[in-house]
């Protein structure tokens, strides 16, 4: 299937298209070790989190990872702190859902493909109801791939902080959802919360603080129950990032 043009009235072509697309891993690879040396983010870990993350990733457990968000870097400071860190194995087989306008320029474009992007019509750019249908594809889309082998990384907060860069701001209900419907396709992922700090002002991306809370395997079953969990282990996280920055 040709590559569609990612736009919002084209999203029935959009999410057909990411649900069969594959990164290339041994690009993937390669390019989150370029990142990794590039950045050289500082990682710490909760109390066990290290080893429990390394015996999930051993087990071919799904993983849905979620991070604060603080800059466009983001998604290149998090591939090279996968790179340092127990996800390295799983480079290559992470979704990680990516705002649409980062599908516009082709070179960006094939950029975010490579590193297993799904794009994202947000309702701030286009309105909440026109985006409707097109998230709930999106949610399927996630969680198709999830019960087929994939794991997935979400920025929650859907948009940077340019508030308190030290709280967690308002997430949304959609990783509630996905990983309410991956259930319903038989799949029991493990939540890893991580914490991100560039610094009280959030500026220095070369000087990462990545904090990888305890994984959660035991979680309740309802959208919102786990939307809300997200948010608390969430700032735990970010709480951690920014004390050991």
């Amino acid at each position: 299937m040709a590559a569609p043009e990612v736009l919002l009235e084209n999203s029935d072509e959009v999410y057909e298209y990411y649900l069969r697309h594959r990164q290339n891993r041994i690009q993937a690879l390669a390019a989150y070790a370029i990142l990794g040396r590039r950045f050289h983010p500082r990682i710490s870990y909760a109390d066990g989190a290290k080893e429990q993350l390394k015996s999930l990733v051993a087990s071919g457990r799904r993983l849905v990872i979620s991070v604060n968000h603080l800059s466009e870097k983001d998604p290149y400071t998090l591939a090279a702190a996968a790179w340092r860190s127990p996800l390295r194995p799983i480079i290559g087989k992470v979704r990680v859902l990516a705002k649409d306008e980062l599908f516009i320029d082709p070179k960006q474009r094939r950029r975010v493909e490579m590193m297993g992007a799904i794009p994202v019509f947000r309702g701030k750019n286009h309105g909440v109801r026109a985006v409707s249908a097109a998230g709930q594809q999106m949610m399927d889309v996630c969680a198709t791939r999830m019960s087929r082998g994939d794991d997935l990384a979400i920025f929650p907060e859907g948009t940077i902080n340019h508030e308190d860069v030290s709280q967690v701001q308002p997430i949304g209900s959609g990783i509630g959802h996905i990983v309410f419907r991956a259930r319903k396709l038989g799949v029991e992922p493990a939540l890893l919360f991580v914490g991100l700090s560039y610094g009280p002002n959030g500026e220095d991306v070369k000087s990462a603080s990545y904090y990888f809370g305890n994984p959660i395997t035991e979680f309740p079953t309802k959208p919102a129950e786990i939307t809300r969990l997200v948010k608390e282990h969430m700032q735990d996280a970010l709480d951690g990032a920014v004390k050991l920055y």
